[in-house]
C-alpha cells in the first residue's frame, strides 16, 4: 500500500484536488510516525519505531518519492504544504543521513524547505523549523547551504517578532535551528560575524527588571542564547576566528550586557552559573575584553571589582557546586595569556599592597583564605586559580616568594611556599571537610606550577630541609589507589626540583638529589610512580577541555592547564633521571651554549623591533613631509601666479606714468597754479581721445546699417516668388541688427557714463579754481589763460554731447525700422498659421462626413437586406407583394420616359 501511494500522489487527475492529496498525505505521515498514544509498553514502541523505520525505507527506496513531496511543498494550499511538512519531518526523524542525502541530490531542494520559513501561516512556519532542525542535524553540507539561503536573517526576525527571552517555544526552537548551523560549522561562523549578526543578538540580553518574573520558558530560552554565543567562542573553534567573534561582542556592547546580567540581582542560578561560563569564554584569551571585565564593579556600597566578588561565592561553601565551578572557570579565563591581570591578582598579596585598615577585602586575600580554610573542594579551587596566576609568567613566580603570612599571634610571618610544604606536609592529620586527597592535589599542583621554569622558586623550596625527605618517604611508601596519584604528584615536584635546579645549593645539586632517589626510592620505581598521573582515570578528561566541568566535588582532581604541564615535562625528568654527571655537564655547557644563543637572538630581535618602529616612524614622517611639500608646492603656484599679476600691474602702472611724464613739464605751470594734479589732466586727454576715436566707430557703424536698411527695403520689393529666401535672409539680417543694437547700446551707456563722469570732473575741478583765486590773488595773464582752457573743454564736451545726440537718433530711427519690418513677418507667420488652422479644420471635416456618409451606408444595407427577409416571408405565407408590383410598374414608367427623352434628343440632333 505505502508502494502505492506516492502512485496516487502523482496521478494527473488527482494533482489538481488538494483536498484529496492532503488526505493521502497524512495517511502517509501517520504509517510513518510513531504517536504515543499507540506506544502502551516497552514492546510495542519498540515494535512501532522498528514499522516506523521499515515503512520509512520502503518509501525513500525510490528517491523520486521524497523529489515528489518537495514539489508538493511548493503548492501554497494548506491543505497540502502543511500534512508535506509533517511527513517529511517524520522521514527525517525515522532515517535522517538517508534521506538528507536525497534532499541534498534533489534540485533546489533546500531552497524549497527554506521558503517555509517565509509562509504567513504561523502553524505552516514553525512546523518548518521543527523541519530544518532535523534536516541540518549532523550534515555540514546542508549546513552551509540553509545558512547561505539567508538563514541567519529570517531565524532573528522570527526571534525579536516573537519577542527575543521573552518569547515562547517558538524562539527556543528558532535558537536550536541556531546552534545546528553554527556548531562546529567555521564558515557558518565567519558567515555569521560578517554579517553582522552578532550586533542583533545584544537585545536579547536586555532582561528589564528583577520584578519582571522569570518564566520557565523564558530560563530556558535565555539558556539557549547564551549557549549560542558560547558556540561563537568556543576555545575549540580556530583562534582567529574567536578572537574576531570576542572583538565584535565588545564593539557592539554584547559583553558589557552580559557583565550587567552577572551582576544583576533575582537571576535564576542555572542563568547565573551559565552567564558566567559565557563571560569567561568571551573574555578568555582577548586583552581588550580582560582589561573591561577588570573594571567590572558590583552595584554594592561601596563598590567591589566583579573579580573579587566571583571568588568570594568560589571560596563559600554554601554556594552550588556548578556555581564554583563556573566562577574558577571565569577566573582562569580573565587571566589566560593576560600577563597584566596576573601582576594585579599577585600585587594583591604583596605587602605593599595589602590594605592595613581591612575595610576592603582584595582577591589575594580570598584566594590566601580559600587555600587555607579547612574545605578541601576551597582549598583545590583557590590553589588552581593561584597556579593560573602564575602559568607562563617568570616574573610572578618570583614575585610570589615575597608574600609573607601571618600564622598565629606572636610567631614570626613565613612565607607562602613554606605554609603551602607545611600543609602538605600535615597530610589527613587536619580535619577537612570533603574529598581526602583534594587538598594535597591542589597544593602539589600548585607548588609543580609554582617551581617549573623558576630555578630561584627551587632554591627557596630546597632551602626548607625537609622538603625533600618528605618527597622521598611519600614517594616510597606503598600506599592504597588513593594515595597513588599523591605519589605520582609528588614524583613530578621532586623531577621539577632536579631538572630547573641551578646547583646554587651544594647540599640539593642535581647530582646529589639524584642519588638520593636511586637509594631511597629507585629510578624504575620513581618512573614508575611519575607514570601514575598520566594513567589515572580522570586526566584523561580534564584533558579535553579547559572549563573544570565535573558531576560532583569528588572528580575534581585535574585541572587542564596542569595536564598540559605534565605532557610537557613528563618526559625531560625520565630523561634527566637517567644522565649521568658528564651528560649533565654537556647539557649544562649546551644551555648555556642555547641561552647565549637565545640572548643573541632575542638581542637581535630588540633591534629589529627598534628597527621597525624606527622605519614605521619615518614612514609617517615621509608621509608628513610629502604632504607639507604638496602643500608648499601648491603656495609656491599661487605665489607664482600673484607675482606675475603683479609684474603685470606694475607694467602697466609703469606705461601710465611715462603717458603722464611726456605731459608733465608742458602743463606743470597752469597745473600748479590752478591747484590740479598734471595726472588727472593726462588722464582727462586721454579718455578725450577714446571718446573721439569711439564716436568715429559709431559713425562708420551708422554707415553701414544705413546700407543694409537699404538692402532691406529693395528687397521687400522684390517679387513674390523669392518672398521665402528673402524672408529667411531678413530673419538673419533682423537677428544680426538686434545682437548690433545692443551692442551699440552698451557703449552709449558706458560713453554717457563716462561723460556724466567728465562734467562732474569738470565741475569739481571748476570749484578748486574758483576757490584758489579766491583764496590768492593771482595776475590778470593767469585768469585769462584759465578762463580760456575752461572754455575750450567746454566747447569740446558740448561738441560730444551733440554726437551723443545724433547717435541717438540715429539708432532711434535704426530701431523703428526693425520693429516695423519685425512687424511684417509676425503677421505674415500669423496669417500662415491661420491658413494651417482652417487646413486642419476642413480635414477634420471631410473625414467626418466620410464616417458619416460610410455609417449611412451601413444603415441602409441592414435596412434593405430586413426588408428583402420580410419579402421572402410573405412569399412564404401566399401573400402577394403589392409595394413591389407597383414598384415594379414605377420602374417600368421611368423607363418609357428614359426612352421617349433619348428618342427627343436624337431628333433634336
Amino acid at each position: 500500500m505505502i508502494e502505492e501511494m506516492p502512485c496516487v500522489l502523482s496521478n494527473h487527475y488527482l494533482s489538481s484536488d488538494s483536498e484529496i492529496i492532503g488526505y493521502a498525505l497524512d495517511t502517509l505521515f501517520n504509517i510513518i510516525s510513531n504517536d504515543e498514544e499507540e506506544e502502551v509498553e516497552e514492546n510495542s514502541t519498540r515494535q512501532s519505531e522498528d514499522l516506523g523505520s521499515q515503512f520509512t525505507e520502503i518509501f525513500i527506496k525510490q528517491q523520486e518519492n521524497v523529489t515528489l513531496l518537495l514539489s508538493l511543498l511548493e503548492d501554497f494550499d494548506f491543505h497540502v504544504r502543511w500534512p508535506g511538512v509533517k511527513l517529511l519531518t517524520s522521514l527525517l526523524k525515522q532515517l535522517g543521513p538517508q534521506v538528507q542525502q536525497i534532499i541534498l541530490v534533489s534540485p533546489m531542494g533546500v531552497s524549497r524547505l527554506m521558503d517555509l520559513l517565509a509562509d504567513s501561516r504561523e502553524v505552516i512556519r514553525n512546523d518548518g523549523v521543527l523541519l530544518l532542525q532535523a534536516l541540518t542535524r549532523s550534515n555540514g553540507a546542508i549546513q552551509k547551504i540553509v545558512a547561505f539561503e539567508n538563514a541567519f536573517e529570517r531565524l532573528l526576525d522570527i526571534i525579536t517578532e516573537e519577542g527575543n527571552s521573552d518569547g515562547g517555544i517558538v524562539v527556543e526552537d528558532c535558537l536550536i535551528l541556531l546552534q545546528n548551523l553554527l556548531k562546529n560549522n567555521n564558515s557558518n561562523q565567519n558567515f555569521f560575524k560578517e554579517g553582522s549578526y552578532i550586533q542583533r543578538m545584544k537585545p536579547w540580553f536586555e532582561v528589564g527588571d528583577e520584578n519582571s518574573g522569570w518564566s520557565a520558558q523564558k530560563v530556558t530560552n535565555l539558556h539557549l542564547m547564551l549557549q549560542l554565543v558560547r558556540v561563537l567562542v568556543s576555545p575549540t573553534n580556530p583562534p582567529g576566528a574567536t578572537s574576531s567573534c570576542q572583538k565584535a561582542m565588545f564593539q557592539c556592547g554584547l559583553l558589557q550586557q552580559l557583565c550587567t546580567i552577572l551582576m544583576a540581582t533575582g537571576v535564576p542560578a542555572d542563568i547565573l552559573t551559565e552567564t558566567i561560563n559565557t563571560v569567561s569564554e568571551v573574555i578568555r584569551g582577548c586583552q581588550v575584553n580582560q582589561d573591561y571585565f577588570a573594571s567590572v564593579n558590583a552595584p554594592s556600597n561601596p563598590p567591589r571589582p566583579a573579580i573579587v566578588v566571583l571568588l568570594m561565592s568560589m571560596v563559600n561553601e554554601r554556594q552550588p557546586f556548578v556555581l564554583r565551578c563556573a566562577v574558577l572557570y571565569c577566573f582562569q579565563c580573565f587571566l589566560y595569556k593576560n600577563q597584566k591581570g596576573q601582576g594585579e591578582i599577585v600585587s594583591t598579596l604583596l605587602p605593599s599592597t595589602i590594605d592595613a585598615t581591612g575595610n576592603s577585602v582584595s582577591a589575594g586575600q580570598l584566594l590566601c583564605g580559600g587555600l587555607f580554610s579547612t574545605d578541601s573542594l576551597s582549598n583545590w579551587c583557590a590553589a588552581v586559580a593561584l597556579a593560573h596566576a602564575l602559568q607562563e609568567n617568570a616574573t610572578q613566580k618570583e614575585q610570589l616568594l615575597r608574600v609573607q603570612l601571618a600564622t598565629s599571634i606572636g610567631n614570626p610571618p613565613v612565607s607562602l611556599l613554606q605554609q603551602c610544604t607545611n600543609i602538605l606536609s600535615q597530610g589527613d592529620k587536619i580535619d577537612r571537610r570533603g574529598s581526602k586527597i583534594q587538598t594535597r592535589v591542589g597544593l602539589l599542583m600548585l607548588l609543580c606550577t609554582w617551581l617549573s621554569n623558576c630555578p630561584i622558586a627551587v632554591t627557596h623550596f630546597l632551602h626548607n630541609s625537609a622538603n625533600v625527605p618528605f618527597l622521598t618517604g611519600q614517594i616510597a611508601e606503598n600506599l592504597g589507589e588513593e594515595e597513588q596519584l599523591v605519589q605520582g604528584l609528588c614524583a613530578l615536584l621532586l623531577g621539577i626540583s632536579i631538572y630547573f635546579n641551578d646547583n646554587s645549593l651544594e647540599s640539593y645539586m642535581k647530582e646529589k638529589l639524584k642519588q638520593i632517589i636511586e637509594k631511597r626510592i629507585g629510578k624504575e620505581n620513581f618512573i614508575e610512580k611519575l607514570g601514575f598521573i598520566s594513567k589515572h582515570e580522570l586526566y584523561s578528561r580534564a584533558s579535553q577541555k579547559p572549563q573544570p566541568n565535573f558531576p560532583s566535588p569528588e572528580y575534581m582532581i585535574f585541572d587542564h592547564e596542569f595536564t598540559k604541564l605534565v605532557k610537557e615535562l613528563e618526559g625531560v625528568i625520565t630523561k634527566a633521571i637517567y644522565k649521568s654527571s658528564e651528560e649533565d655537564k654537556k647539557e649544562e655547557e649546551e644551555k648555556k651554549t642555547l641561552e647565549q644563543h637565545d640572548n643573541i637572538v632575542t638581542h637581535y630581535k630588540n633591534v629589529i623591533r627598534e628597527q621597525d618602529l624606527q622605519l614605521e616612524e619615518l614612514k609617517q614622517q615621509i608621509s608628513t613631509l610629502k604632504c607639507q611639500n604638496e602643500q608648499l608646492q601648491t603656495a609656491v603656484t599661487q605665489q607664482v601666479s600673484q607675482i606675475q599679476q603683479h609684474k603685470d600691474q606694475y607694467n602697466l602702472l609703469k606705461v601710465q606714468l611715462g603717458k603722464d611724464n611726456q605731459h608733465q613739464g608742458s602743463y606743470n605751470d597752469g597745473v600748479q597754479m590752478n591747484g590740479v594734479q598734471p595726472e588727472e589732466i593726462g588722464r582727462f586727454r586721454e579718455e578725450i581721445e577714446q571718446l573721439k576715436s569711439n564716436q568715429e566707430l559709431l559713425r562708420n557703424q551708422l554707415a553701414e546699417k544705413d546700407s543694409l536698411i537699404e538692402k532691406l527695403k529693395s528687397s521687400q520689393t522684390s517679387p513674390d516668388t523669392n518672398e521665402a529666401t528673402a524672408s529667411a535672409r531678413d530673419s538673419e539680417q533682423i537677428a544680426e541688427l538686434k545682437q548690433e543694437l545692443a551692442t551699440l547700446k552698451s557703449q552709449l551707456n558706458s560713453q554717457s557714463m563716462e561723460i556724466t563722469k567728465l562734467q562732474t570732473e569738470k565741475q569739481e575741478l571748476l570749484q578748486k579754481t574758483e576757490a584758489f583765486v579766491q583764496s590768492v590773488p593771482v595776475p590778470g595773464e593767469s585768469e585769462t589763460v584759465i578762463a580760456a582752457k575752461t572754455t575750450d573743454v567746454e566747447g569740446r564736451l558740448s561738441a560730444l554731447l551733440q554726437e551723443t545726440k545724433e547717435l541717438k537718433n540715429e539708432i532711434k530711427a535704426l530701431s523703428e525700422e526693425r520693429t516695423a519690418i519685425k512687424e511684417q513677418l509676425d503677421s505674415s507667420n500669423s496669417t500662415i498659421v491661420i491658413l494651417q488652422n482652417e487646413k486642419n479644420q476642413l480635414e477634420v471635416n471631410i473625414t467626418d462626413s466620410k464616417k458619416e456618409q460610410d455609417d449611412l451606408l451601413v444603415l441602409l444595407a441592414d435596412q434593405d437586406q430586413k426588408i428583402l427577409s420580410l419579402k421572402n416571408k410573405l412569399k412564404e405565407l401566399g401573400h402577394p407583394d403589392e409595394e413591389e408590383d407597383e414598384l415594379e410598374s414605377i420602374d417600368q414608367d421611368d423607363e418609357d420616359d428614359e426612352d421617349k427623352d433619348d428618342d427627343k434628343s436624337q431628333g433634336d440632333n
